[in-house]
């Protein structure tokens, strides 16, 4: 920067103050510095202008998987609105794994970021480091909070397991559960919100039995463990599944018609298979998934929002906020 103010002619606070914000010099000086940035290429290090300042203008972003649907709508989201309001969004992906996870962090630490939004590993998560840096920047966990405590905005679990099971009780057979690997604390909350619906409707949860998982491949998930349920003796409590999640049903639905049976819902129907998330794809499976909704962009544009927000407050806020929004049945062709 030193040697480009050199080239210009002007002095480092000038050019510096047009790379913050171009219109706050005047257009010939303006014009001056332009003229210059294209004979030379010069392009300011914004990680290291970052560190020279008591708040940086950089938004870290971490999450578990970056081939995942959901996080992929929700960067894209928080992203677009972080550098409308001038700030540039950081993102980096732990891929479901403490180590990378723990890297993650730190590697925001040392850029001096303003603030972060974090989609957590839940109980492996690395939740001292992860406090200790939310005493310094403002944080805000989404789709699986930290703890009870923390700033979090995501889909309130008990109201769309109670959607979803209120209408599968009503229209068939009573579901049972397929869960999803412990990669975080959605894997809980999510069993725990369909225990407490089928019992506010007098029914009783029955889960389907799983073997031991750690990873993120959710479709493979699904298919295995429900091939491994219709192969085994005692195969499924009932003729109606409710998955984790929208992933997890697609495998399920794979490994329904290797078996020859038919999935959908009608008197002819052999098996339910429902869902939650609603998938960007889950309108497209064979039949359709009928889900739940999470609505992903209102998560990002409320996260964003929030985080922005505590920007403001000279140190972060002493009350968490925590926003749960209410999901939306998708009725399709799968139950």
């Amino acid at each position: 920067m030193e040697e480009f103010a050199q080239l210009v002619g002007l002095s480092r606070p000038t050019v510096s103050k047009y790379f913050n914000d171009p219109g706050a010099v005047r257009t010939k000086t303006r014009e001056r510095i332009e003229e210059a940035i294209r004979q030379s290429g010069f392009r300011p290090n914004m990680f290291a202008m970052n560190l020279n300042r008591r708040r940086s203008n950089i938004l870290g972003i971490i999450i578990p998987n970056s081939t995942d649907p959901f996080y992929m709508a929700l960067t894209r989201r928080v992203e677009l609105l972080a550098n409308e309001a001038g700030f540039l969004a950081f993102i980096l992906s732990s891929d479901g794994n403490p180590v990378l996870e723990q890297r993650a962090i730190e590697t925001l630490k040392s850029m001096n970021i303003a603030g972060a939004i974090i989609a957590p590993l839940g109980d492996r998560s690395h939740q001292q480091t992860l406090s200790e840096l939310g005493t310094t920047i403002p944080l805000v966990y989404v789709d699986s909070p930290l703890d009870e405590t923390s700033s979090f905005v995501g889909t309130d679990n008990r109201q769309s397991f109670r959607l979803i099971v209120d209408y599968l009780c009503r229209s068939g057979e009573p579901p049972c559960y397929l869960g999803m690997p412990p990669v975080n604390n959605n894997a809980r909350r999510r069993e725990v919100a369909y225990i407490e619906a089928m019992e506010a409707f007098k029914m009783v949860p029955q889960l389907v039995e799983t073997t031991p998982c750690d990873n993120w491949d959710f479709e493979r998930f699904g298919f295995e463990q429900m091939q491994r349920s219709l192969r085994s003796d005692n195969s499924l409590p009932t003729r109606t599944v409710l998955c984790a999640n929208d992933r997890i049903a697609f495998g399920a639905i794979a490994a329904a018609w290797q078996a020859g049976l038919k999935v959908g819902r009608g008197d002819d129907y052999d098996i339910r298979i429902a869902g939650h998330d609603d998938h960007p794809l889950s309108r497209y499976a064979c039949p359709p998934i009928t889900t739940v909704a999470q609505n992903y962009d209102e998560i990002g544009r409320l996260a964003t929002q929030l985080l922005l927000s505590n920007l403001d407050n000279e140190s972060p806020p002493a009350v968490s906020n925590r926003i749960l929004l209410d999901a939306q049945i998708m009725l399709r062709s799968s139950a």
